[in-house]
């Protein structure tokens, strides 16, 4: 047994040297998932600061100017034009010139003073509807608080509900501290899966592999010295993403580092074993980099980093329960963001243990498979 774990430690010293002795290898290891990890931080927000808006006020009171500062004030709205026609409307929305018109009626402060209902038109334009329903429930908060502060002005009665919110684990609902927690995983599987699946491929077009299959290696030590460097630069990967969230971001970790790193040792496990499973069956590095791009767009679509797994179709949902980067996501968000422990993280845990297990065994398998 010692010398089975000394040949793996041996073979384990020879592939992070094939890999790191290559300047072009250690960069794209240590610096494309910090730099896509900046990326997504600033560039893949759901969260709008600058939301330019035209305004069609047919009133020009004191309350409409009143309730347009509100706006104007926010620091999310900038307007762009003030219009007098509707025609203008259309041509500033078929423009592209604003996102959104706010259109006030003429008897708006009127109505108001007399305790009427007075309605504010938005128009937004829905070619952009992600956008513009988000900027719309960013008007309507705006439009609450007018609503509050006229009625405490004019000693008219309030509400009497008032609905109070609170967001817990993300307190401004900001996209980055749910993104990048993300990026944990996601990222961390391109590169792992990718580098698996390409260092078996590696050694049959350098002609080096059928040097390996006459050495003493068991076929299994093989796969164990394949698998593990791999691991460790996963490793390393996903701790550079966790220091720029912590570091340059300032998400507060509220978890556990050991249980962060338990469910990222089963997931790289689970990726690992996908990427020698594509290595088994790939001739050449170019089959082995289609192979693992093929695998990952699916994956990472239907992972629920970009859009929730509830709102998949029911076929697809059962599709995400054998995706190991869905389980990868939860817990990084759940350790990363509530604190969850493993106890609790005990439903996304053995799903990935399970097919981690599945994986390595598939791979070991079609490596003997094809050895003999």
């Amino acid at each position: 047994m010692l010398d089975a774990i000394l040949r793996i430690i041996a073979l384990t010293r020879k592939e992070l040297i094939a890999v790191l002795k290559d300047p072009r290898a250690r960069f794209s290891i240590l610096i494309p998932p910090i730099l896509q990890c900046l990326i997504y931080g600033y560039a893949a927000s759901y969260d709008l600061t600058d939301v330019p808006y035209a305004v069609l006020d047919q009133d020009r009171s004191a309350a409409s100017h009143e309730l347009l500062a509100g706006l104007d004030g926010s620091g999310v709205f900038h307007r762009v034009a003030n219009l007098d026609s509707v025609d203008e409307l259309k041509v500033c929305i078929n423009e592209r010139h604003a996102l959104l018109v706010i259109q006030i009626g003429q008897d708006f402060e009127r109505r108001l003073q007399s305790g009427q209902t007075s309605d504010v038109q938005v128009i937004a334009d829905g070619r952009n509807s992600n956008t513009a329903g988000t900027a719309t429930s960013y008007v309507s908060a705006v439009v609450n608080t007018f609503n509050a502060t006229w009625r405490s002005s004019h000693g008219q009665p309030g509400l009497t509900v008032q609905l109070v919110t609170r967001a817990w684990y993300n307190p401004n609902l900001e996209t980055r501290w749910a993104m990048i927690p993300s990026l944990i995983g996601t990222l961390t599987m391109m590169q792992t899966l990718l580098l698996t699946a390409m260092s078996v491929a590696r050694e049959r077009e350098q002609g080096t592999f059928d040097q390996l299959l006459v050495t003493p290696f068991r076929p299994w030590e093989i796969m164990a010295g394949k698998a593990l460097p791999c691991m460790l630069i996963g490793a390393v990967q996903a701790t550079s993403i966790l220091l720029v969230a912590q570091l340059w971001f300032r998400i507060p970790f509220a978890g556990s580092f050991v249980t962060l790193y338990v469910g990222l040792i089963l997931f790289l496990l689970a990726a690992v074993g996908l990427g020698l499973f594509i290595s088994s069956i790939a001739a050449t590095m170019q089959q082995a980099l289609l192979y693992g791009f093929i695998v990952m767009m699916p994956f990472i679509l239907l992972s629920g980093l970009t859009t929730p797994i509830s709102g998949m179709p029911r076929s697809l949902q059962y599709a995400t329960l054998i995706n190991p980067l869905r389980y990868a996501i939860e817990i990084s968000q759940r350790v990363y963001l509530e604190g969850a422990g493993l106890g609790r993280l005990m439903p996304d845990l053995w799903p990935m243990a399970l097919i981690a297990a599945v994986t390595l065994s598939a791979a070991s398998w079609m490596f003997r498979h094809r050895l003999e």
